[in-house]
C-alpha cells in the first residue's frame, strides 16, 4: 500500500497553515509510504517474509543479523530529519525559486510537523574531490537562480530556513556551507551521528544516491515531482522493490555507471557487460569489492565477465570512490539541532516569501 503527501500550492498552504493547529496536524499523522517510481536500478520483485529479514542492517556491504529491534521500539525511537536543500532549488533542471518555496512549504506542513530538521547544503567546491577522481562528474550541474532575489542563492535559502527555526548544517556566524563536501557526505556524516545517539533519521532529498544509507534506522522522503507530493521510502519497501540489500545497489551502480551524475559504467570499455551479469554477480558477492577479491583469485563469470573484472578492477573500485557517499566529513550534529522544532514563524516567513516572488 502506498500512502503519499500531497503538493500544497503557495495560497492553499498558508490557509492551512491559518486553519489547522499542529496539535490536529499530529493527531492525523500516519506512515506515508511509496513503491517509489523514480529510476530503478534492479528489477523489482516480491521479497519473502523470512528473505528479508536477512538484511536488518549492513555495513559496507556486508549483511549483519536482526538486532532483534522491533517495530514498536522503532516508533518510540525520536525522528530527525535531514534536508538535501539544493535538489529543492530546481524544477526538472532548471533551478527555481517557486519549487524551493513549494517543497519546503509541504515539507514543514504535512510531513515532518514538529519534529527536529537539520537542513544540508552544498559547500564550495564540493565536487572537487570527485572531479579529480572524475572529470565529468557531475559536469551538467548549474547553480540555482535567485529569480528575484538579489543575494546570492545560498543566502536566501539559509535566511528561510533560520526563520523558520531550521539549522543549517555548518553554519558558524553565517558562514551558509560546508567548504570542500557535498551536502550528500555531510548528510551521511550526521545520520550516523544521530543513529548513534538512538535517533532514526530521515532524509529528505531526491537523490537516489541516498538509498545506499537506508537500514532499519534510516529512511528517505521523497519529493516526487511528477506526482507533486512527498512519499516515505523504507528499508521494507527497498527490499520489496529490489530483493536485495542497500549496498548491492550501490555495487551495481558502480558497476554499470551512473548517467546522471555523468559516471561511466563498465559497458563503456566491455560492451558484453550489461544489467543482468551485473546484478547475478552483485546479488551472489553482496558487494563489489568482495566480487573484485573473489575475480582476482578464481573464476567467477563468463570470460568476459572474468576479464573485465580483473582488467578493470581500478576502473570499478574509481567508480565506488565516486559514488560512495562518505562518513568523515569534520561537522558535528549539536543537541540544539534535535529539539523540537518551533514553527511559530512559519506562516509569516512563507507568506513573505511567496509574496517576494510574485511581487
Amino acid at each position: 500500500m502506498m500512502t503519499t503527501v500531497g503538493f500544497a500550492q503557495s495560497n492553499s498552504f498558508l490557509l492551512f497553515l491559518r486553519s489547522q493547529s499542529i496539535e490536529k496536524n499530529k493527531a492525523s499523522r500516519a506512515k506515508w509510504v511509496t513503491s517509489s517510481s523514480s529510476s530503478s536500478h534492479l528489477r523489482a520483485s516480491s521479497v519473502s517474509p523470512s528473505s528479508t529479514e536477512a538484511f536488518h542492517r549492513t555495513d559496507y556491504g556486508q549483511a549483519i543479523a536482526n538486532d532483534g529491534m522491533n517495530e514498536e521500539s522503532r516508533k518510540k525511537k525520536k525522528r530527525v530529519f535531514f534536508l538535501d536543500v539544493s535538489p529543492l532549488c530546481y524544477e526538472g533542471n532548471k533551478p527555481s525559486s517557486q519549487a524551493f518555496g513549494h517543497w519546503l512549504s509541504l515539507f514543514f506542513s504535512q510531513v515532518s510537523l514538529t519534529d527536529p530538521v537539520i537542513a544540508v547544503l552544498d559547500g564550495e567546491e564540493g565536487n572537487k574531490l570527485r572531479r579529480e577522481l572524475l572529470p565529468s562528474y557531475k559536469a551538467h550541474r548549474k547553480s540555482p537562480n535567485p529569480g528575484k532575489y538579489s543575494k546570492r542563492p545560498h543566502q536566501f535559502v539559509e535566511e528561510v530556513l533560520r526563520k523558520c527555526n531550521v539549522p543549517v548544517a555548518g553554519l558558524m556566524d553565517k558562514v551558509v556551507r560546508i567548504q570542500g563536501h557535498e551536502a550528500d557526505d555531510v548528510v551521511a556524516t550526521l545520520m550516523e551521528q544521530a543513529v548513534q545517539r538512538g535517533h532514526r533519521a530521515v532524509i529528505a532529498s531526491p537523490d537516489k544516491d541516498f538509498k545506499q544509507l537506508i537500514s532499519e534506522n534510516v529512511q528517505i522522503v521523497i519529493p516526487l515531482a511528477d506526482l507533486r507530493r512527498w512519499s516515505f521510502y523504507t528499508l521494507k519497501h527497498y527490499h520489496a522493490q529490489y530483493n536485495c540489500d542497500p549496498q548491492s545497489d550501490l555495487s551495481f551502480r558502480c558497476i554499470m555507471g551512473d548517467e546522471v551524475d555523468g559516471v561511466p559504467g563498465i559497458q563503456h570499455v566491455v560492451p558484453a557487460f550489461g544489467r543482468k551479469t551485473a546484478m547475478k554477480l552483485v546479488r551472489k558477492h553482496g558487494s563489489l569489492e568482495s566480487l573484485l577479491s573473489a575475480a582476482a583469485v578464481r573464476t567467477v563469470g563468463r570470460p568476459y565477465a572474468q576479464e573485465a573484472l580483473t582488467k578493470y578492477a581500478d576502473y570499478l573500485r574509481r567508480n565506488y570512490q565516486v559514488l560512495a557517499l562518505k562518513r568523515d566529513v569534520k561537522v558535528q550534529i549539536e543537541e540544539q539541532w534535535l529539539v523540537e522544532r518551533d514553527t511559530s514563524n512559519d506562516s509569516e516567513v512563507l507568506s513573505s516569501f511567496f509574496s517576494t516572488l510574485h511581487g
